[in-house]
């Protein structure tokens, strides 16, 4: 925020032609809602069509300076039809100045500006554009101006040292995306720290929300990946957090049963994507958080500073809507995506030597979704509108009505489960390497470092030409159904996810709820022999020695933001049973205290302590050593954070990643660990990564690498 008596200086810069002027236009008309706004164009400076460098420097000097020394702006304007200086003219100080025009914020006007937006087009059609808009008076000049807009920006990267960029290059026709690129573009310099304050009445709106629910019975014969692919198929950006246990798939092969599985974990499904008047994404890296709504004209992306966490803590743990009496489910619209390993460096870790080649988190917010409800086969519609917007309104009426027609419509025969061209994965480790660094682990446990290192590698393979992510998950999931199971898509990368645990639940009473897993038998299609594995599990000493070193610093976590009287441990070390493996299970609950920050709680039990090991922040570094490599998605969190202030999030474990090539194929991984104590067998541990990876791999008609 500017000082007291100093205007806050908004500049809209880019080349001619982009649209910088009809949207500074436009923002200054929303802006003036509730503040003064004074409006200054560069072109009414520039000293003629060859005085671009020179306008700029007039610009700041003449108008920048006194603004922002809280005085009135005094400059002379330039008389285009003379070619000279005309008239003394006055840009007066208001709450806000927007200052528009080509190099705007130009380096040398930097340090007078509060916020930047980067206004972006193809050239063509900024040619066009411009050309339309001043005629033939500008075509003799236009090759001339180009070229000093190319020595001018020549060097810098203005998209970066944008806060916000308007991208006409990527427009949506769909008719799915919202319009108003200035109401995006506002929305956008709410979100940052430094207009916070100036931009309340703005922010305000967005907490006064109407979520609407309605309730859908569900037809026989509806399966829930058909409804997916019907609602959020043709998306960029969508997500699927999928009780898969739930429900049997159709097409899918014979798998073994589940067994002893809390009743109710597996009770909801929800189907998301970006789309409408509130879609936008959360890209987090290096650093920084990018948020970017969809337009009918274009994007615009606001890139926000500082942790993850913070900027969380910003956007959700406040109720800003109420479920109505009768919805059974406390996801109440949202982000959906996931957290990935590496934001640990926020939460006591540090950061990896090389960066992932995912973000270190990506985030959806859906304004609608439909909600499965497995238990009470029903569907429920979700939906947001601004009171008093009648867009809004309509859009959700339209929107609730295609779904209709989708789960009205004749069901689709079952279709079969994809098959994958052949796959030959290579393991980061092999044997006798991970075998050394599980020795290095029990050496760090020796010399009292550590008590439990939770030790991943990972496997990798690439494709010549792109493999589908959507038919990799559909497979999974018939393959491999999971309570946590969930399918992200983010433009090119996917993620397919089929993990049996649950990180942390946040209800939003404030009922915090973490299921660690540790302790895995592979299943086997004999009963005798698969009911041996499951007693040899719960027989073990060992295993369940693990099981409670993870419960005990689960326990530690949330005890930072709860009340203490109200931590516990209704379940430890039960046996559960999943289609590829039996899993050691325990439950650490306890109470949100009042006025805590819901962001700081999940971080404070960030990254799962089932996958670091125990002390964590000690252990964290000597993974750091031992791995040497960033884990990315792999055990960091996936699912959702709701506007009601509840989240539920699982470790994304038995969790396959597909990244586009640069020569158009896919590279895909698959994490895989296990917990390393004082008396592991090194052979025993080299088995269990490979019963952890035989769901996924074996979907794929795989092998586990020599």
């Amino acid at each position: 925020m500017a000082d007291a008596g100093r205007p806050v200086i908004i500049a809209v810069d880019g080349r001619s032609g982009a649209g910088k002027t009809t949207l500074a236009l436009e923002l200054a008309a929303l802006l003036r809602r509730h503040r003064s706004v004074t409006l200054f164009h560069l072109e009414d400076i520039y000293p003629g069509w060859n005085g671009l460098a020179a306008g700029v420097d007039r610009y700041v000097a003449a108008v920048l300076t006194p603004l922002a020394e809280g005085r009135d702006a005094h400059w002379s304007g330039w008389d285009w039809a003379h070619h000279y200086d005309g008239a003394s003219r006055t840009s007066a100080v208001a709450d806000v100045v927007l200052v528009e025009g080509v190099g705007a914020a130009h380096a040398s006007a930097l340090p007078f500006l509060d916020a930047v937006i980067w206004v972006d087009a193809p050239d063509e059609a900024r040619k066009h554009r411009a050309l339309d808009r001043d005629g033939e008076t500008y075509a003799p000049f236009w090759d001339m101006w180009a070229a000093q807009e190319d020595a001018l920006f020549a060097g810098a990267d203005m998209r970066a040292r944008a806060d916000i960029v308007v991208d006409a290059s990527v427009g949506d026709a769909s008719g799915d995306a919202a319009s108003g690129t200035p109401e995006r573009v506002l929305d956008g310099l709410g979100e940052l720290p430094a207009l916070e304050q100036l931009l309340a009445p703005e922010r305000a709106r967005h907490r006064g929300l109407e979520f609407t629910v309605e309730r859908l019975g569900w037809p026989a014969g509806l399966a829930v990946e058909d409804l997916f692919d019907a609602l959020c198929g043709a998306r960029a950006n969508a997500v699927w957090l999928d009780s898969s246990s739930a429900e049997p798939s159709p097409g899918g092969p014979a798998v073994l049963p589940t067994a002893n599985v809390p009743a109710g974990q597996s009770r909801f499904s929800i189907l998301a994507d970006d789309a409408g008047h509130f879609g936008r994404t959360a890209e987090h890296r290096d650093g920084a958080t990018t948020v970017t709504a969809r337009t009918d004209a274009g994007t615009v992306s606001t890139r926000i500073p500082g942790p993850f966490f913070r900027r969380l803590d910003a956007s959700w743990g406040r109720r800003a809507v109420k479920a109505p009496d009768g919805y059974p489910c406390e996801f109440t619209l949202g982000w959906l995506g996931y957290l990935g390993y590496e934001l640990k460096r926020e939460t006591g870790g540090t950061a990896p030597g090389r960066a992932a080649d995912t973000p270190d988190a990506l985030l959806l917010f859906a304004g609608r979704a439909v909600v499965v409800d497995h238990q009470g086969r029903s569907l429920f519609l979700l939906t947001l509108a601004e009171p008093g917007n009648r867009a809004t309104l309509d859009e959700a009426e339209r929107w609730r009505e295609g779904v209709r027609r989708v789960v009205g419509a004749p069901g689709h025969p079952a279709r079969p489960t994809p098959s994958f061209p052949p796959l030959h994965f290579a393991i980061r480790d092999p044997e006798p390497a991970y075998k050394a660094k599980i020795a290095a682990a029990q050496r760090q446990i020796r010399d009292g470092n550590t008590y439990e290192v939770c030790l991943t590698t990972a496997l990798t393979t690439e494709t010549p030409a792109r493999l589908d992510g959507w038919d990799c998950y559909r497979a999974l999931r018939r393959r491999s159904p999971a309570p946590f199971a969930a399918y992200l898509r983010f433009g090119a990368l996917e993620v397919c996810s089929s993990s049996p645990e649950r990180f942390l639940r946040l209800d939003a009473a404030g009922l915090m709820r973490a299921e660690p897993i540790k302790g895995t038998r592979r299943r086997d299609p004999d009963p005798v022999v698969d009911a041996a594995l499951r007693a040899d599990l719960g027989a073990s000493a060992k295993d369940r020695a693990e099981n409670v070193m993870i419960v005990d610093l689960l326990r530690n976590d949330l005890s930072h933001f709860a009340q203490p009287s109200t931590l516990a441990v209704p379940r430890l070390c039960a046996l559960e049973s999943y289609a590829t493996v039996h899993q050691l299970v325990s439950t650490v609950e306890a109470r949100l205290a009042p006025g805590v920050s819901r962001a700081e709680a999940v971080a404070a039990a960030f990254p799962a302590g089932s996958m670091t090991g125990a002390p964590k922040i000690s252990t964290m570094a000597i993974l750091d050593a031992l791995e040497d490599a960033p884990r990315g998605v792999y055990s960091g969190a996936i699912g959702y954070f709701s506007l009601n202030a509840a989240a539920d999030l699982s470790v994304p474990i038995r969790t396959l990643v597909l990244v586009p090539t640069d020569d158009g194929g896919t590279r895909l991984g698959l994490g895989v660990g296990g917990a390393i104590t004082a008396d592991s067998s090194a052979d025993d541990e080299w088995r269990e990564i490979q019963a952890k990876a035989f769901g996924v791999l074996s979907t794929l008609g795989a092998e586990f690498p020599d």
